[in-house]
C-alpha cells in the first residue's frame, strides 16, 4: 500500500503497524522527531513544499517514509513521527537533525551533517554523525555512539558502550558499561559510573585529557600511557610495574576489572566520586 501525499498541504496521516514491523525514515534535510506512544499505529506530521513529497510506505516488515524532491532534490522538510515504543527505529539523512524520544527498541540512526539527540533505546542502539554531536540518554544494550567533528555523550545508560569521536570530547555520566571503549584525537574523555568486576574498559586520545571517577570498593588493573602528558590521582595507588615510555600500571582492590588509559599528549587524572573535576561536572557546565 503506498500513499503518495499531495503538494502543498499539512500532512497528518496515521497508519496502522503491528509487532515485527520496523520503522525506516530517509531524508534529504530537515528534522526527523520521533516520539513514543502506546498506540499500535504510526502518526506522520510534515508540511511539504511543492518541489518536495512525503512518501509512506507500508509492508508486511516495515513502515517507510522518505522524502522526494519532484524537480533536483527535495528541499528541507520537518517530520513529527509518533510511533509505538516497541517499534525498531532506521533514521537516515544528510542535512538532517534527528531527535528521538521514548523508544523502547533498537534504534539506527545516520545523518551527515546534523545532530543527534536520542532518548531511549534498548538492544543494539547505533548513533552516527559526521558533522554534529551526538547525545544517547537511558539507553540499554550494545550503544555505539560516533561522530566525527563534534561531541559525543552517553549518561543513564547501560551496557556494552562504544563512544568514538575524531575532533571532539568523548563524556560518559551515569553508565553502568560491563565493557566500555572511548576514544578520541583531539578532544577530553571523561568518564564518571561503574567500574564492574571482570569488566573491560579502554579509554584512548592523541591531543586529550582523560578524566576518570573512580567508586569506592573499585577492583581493577590499571594500565597508564601517558606520553608527553602527566599523571595525578586524588587517592594513593602503588605502581606494580614500570615500562619505558612512561608506562606504568597499579591495582585497585583486587585488580578484577581491566582498564586502559592512553594519552600522547594529555593527562590523566583518577579522581573521587563528587569531585569537581569529575565528567558528571564537566558535562553540566
Amino acid at each position: 500500500m503506498l500513499l503518495l501525499l499531495a503538494l502543498l498541504q499539512q500532512i497528518d496521516s496515521t497508519v496502522p503497524v503491528q509487532r515485527g514491523q520496523r520503522l525506516e525514515v530517509s531524508a534529504y534535510a530537515g528534522d526527523i522527531a520521533v516520539k513514543a506512544w502506546e498506540r499500535d499505529a504510526v502518526r506522520v506530521e510534515a508540511e511539504p513544499d511543492d518541489r518536495t513529497r512525503v512518501e509512506i510506505d507500508r509492508s508486511g516488515s516495515s513502515v517507510t517514509i522518505r522524502t522526494e524532491g519532484r524537480r533536483g532534490a527535495p528541499r528541507m522538510v520537518d517530520l513529527v513521527i509518533t510511533a509505538p515504543s516497541w517499534m525498531p527505529l532506521n533514521l537516515s539523512g544528510v542535512n538532517t537533525h534527528v531527535s528521538i524520544r521514548g523508544a523502547r527498541g533498537p534504534i539506527s540512526v545516520e545523518t551527515v551533517q546534523g545532530e543527534v539527540d536520542v532518548e531511549g533505546g534498548d538492544g543494539l542502539v547505533s548513533l552516527q554523525s559526521v558533522q554534529g554531536s551526538v547525545r544517547l540518554h537511558g539507553a540499554k544494550g550494545r550503544l555505539e555512539v560516533h561522530s566525527v567533528n563534534e561531541a559525543v555523550s552517553v549518561s543513564s545508560s547501560s551496557g556494552e558502550v562504544n563512544a568514538e569521536t575524531v575532533n571532539g570530547d568523548v563524556t560518559l555520566t551515569r553508565v553502568d558499561a560491563t565493557s566500555l571503549t572511548a576514544s578520541s584525537v583531539n578532544g577530553d574523555l571523561g568518564y564518571d559510573g561503574t567500574i564492574r568486576n571482570g569488566g573491560r574498559y579502554l579509554f584512548s586520545t592523541h591531543n586529550g585529557d582523560i578524566t576518570i571517577t573512580v567508586p569506592e570498593g573499585s577492583n581493577a588493573t590499571v594500565s597508564v600511557s601517558t606520553f608527553n602528558g602527566e599523571f595525578a590521582s586524588e587517592f594513593p595507588v602503588t605502581l606494580t610495574e614500570t615500562r619505558k615510555g612512561r608506562r606504568f600500571s597499579f591495582t585497585l582492590g583486587t585488580g578484577s576489572a581491566r582498564m586502559t588509559l592512553e594519552s600522547f599528549q594529555g593527562s590523566i587524572e583518577l579522581v573521587r566520586p563528587g569531585s569537581s573535576r569529575g565528567a558528571r561536572n564537566h558535562d553540566a557546565k
